[in-house]
């Protein structure tokens, strides 16, 4: 949740909103790539996300600037883009190539085989949460990927608390699924059930703590 950006924004649009855009940069390029073609459409996506947002800001009191959701807010502004822009060229919005992602950092100092399994890690997610419903796509990602909070979620997408929530309780139950059957497939027989509650945004340093090989999104899945 950012905390400085509403007060600065409602004291002085003009010098806050600078901040904004360092704050909350990552945000909207994440939620721009997972949902366009390639790199330079998100970035292009990215830059008009953050245009959108400071001429509504214009119209805003200030009164209403401190009490958005600015996260949840600037989601959904790009979401908005991404899918108006997907509709526009009669194509889905989808996540680009793997191949033209770069590779987070932290795989150059793996071995070889490491790299290769993490890449089929990665793979092998971003081919789930693809075969999601839109709307339980959309809210595990910005909850579990970019730890939106449950309000802001439902501000990005626009739909009640309880519509969110559910649709992140059922996202996680067909991930569940569908990696319990690929284990199975894997190991020949089915093994315990994955626990979806550590699907959880982690910085790099907290999934080396936790490679006790449960259930979880890598944030590298949706690597930008």
């Amino acid at each position: 949740m950012c905390i400085e950006c509403p007060a600065a924004l409602a004291s002085d649009l003009v010098s806050g909103f600078p901040t904004l855009v360092a704050h909350q940069r990552d945000l909207v390029y994440g939620v721009a790539r997972r949902w366009s073609r390639g790199v330079e459409d998100a970035e292009d996506l990215t830059q008009e996300a953050f245009l959108r947002a400071y001429k509504a800001l214009l119209g805003y009191s200030p009164g209403r600037i401190s009490e958005l959701h600015l996260r949840g807010w600037l989601a959904r502004i790009t979401l908005n883009l991404a899918r108006n822009r997907a509709r526009a060229v009669e194509r889905r919005p989808a996540t680009g190539d793997l191949a033209e992602m770069p590779e987070p950092v932290d795989d150059r100092a793996l071995a070889p085989d490491q790299v290769a399994e993490r890449r089929e890690s990665r793979e092998m997610w971003r081919r789930l949460l693809a075969t999601l419903p839109p709307d339980q796509r959309a809210a595990v990602e910005l909850r579990h990927v970019e730890g939106l909070s449950y309000p802001e979620l439902a501000e990005a997408l626009a739909r009640p608390l309880g519509t969110v929530k559910s649709d992140v309780h059922r996202g996680l139950e067909r991930l569940r699924r569908a990696y319990e059957g690929i284990q199975a497939d894997a190991a020949g027989s089915p093994g315990p059930a994955p626990d979806p509650a550590h699907i959880r945004r982690s910085s790099r340093a907290a999934r080396r703590r936790e490679q006790s090989g449960s259930f979880r999104i890598e944030r590298e899945v949706m690597a930008r």
